[in-house]
């Protein structure tokens, strides 16, 4: 069964950077949209970015000119940057997957465990 396993974590001060990444674990056609999802303690969970499988991209707006979401379609990676970090950007990172798996038929969405991005102010 596929899974997604996210990295790049930690903490950092605001005004610094970060990157996230996230990769597919078992057997993979291919990725047809990649996002990241974030959730603070007490919030419900938004989405940060995304990117289709034809490379375009939509942002939060909270986060335009400060993330940036990539993709490496060979190795089925997905990255974010996270430039000019503010407080209330830490939340618990979470990226997900439309994939199609060996084996289906159809795409399904597969989340991550996600990782915890801390920002001190």
């Amino acid at each position: 069964q596929v899974q997604l396993v996210e990295s790049g974590g930690g903490l950092v001060q605001a005004g610094g950077s970060l990157d996230l990444s996230c990769a597919t674990s078992g057997s993979v056609v291919r990725v047809n949209t990649w996002g990241w999802y974030r959730q603070a303690p007490g919030q419900q969970r938004e989405l940060v970015a995304q990117i289709t499988r034809e490379e375009v991209k939509n942002y939060q707006d909270s986060v335009k000119g400060r993330f940036a979401i990539s993709r490496d379609n060979v190795l089925n990676i997905v990255y974010l940057r996270m430039n000019s970090l503010k407080p209330e950007d830490a939340a618990v990172y979470y990226c997900t997957a439309d994939l199609l798996e060996v084996g289906r038929d159809s795409y399904r969405t597969y989340w991550g465990q996600g990782t915890q991005v801390t920002v001190s102010s």
